[in-house]
């Protein structure tokens, strides 16, 4: 697992919900809870493209909800 800079998670955001992001393991999720969507980070680079992007399941999010805030 790569561990996304603190400062560049920082200023990214979520490009459909524009909200923050956390990390989990090789996902940055998007704090937004319409939207649940999950971003990957492959060899260390977050790739932000929606078509990229899964949403997570409703129990998903809100376990990384819970761990993260």
């Amino acid at each position: 697992m790569a561990e996304i800079n603190s400062d560049l998670l920082k200023i990214m955001e979520c490009p459909v919900a524009r909200v923050p992001l956390v990390q989990v393991g090789d996902w940055l999720y998007s704090t937004d809870a319409a939207t649940r969507r999950k971003y990957p980070i492959r060899d260390g680079i977050p790739i932000m493209l929606v078509e990229e992007s899964q949403e997570a399941d409703p129990g998903e999010f809100e376990r990384v909800m819970a761990e993260t805030g």
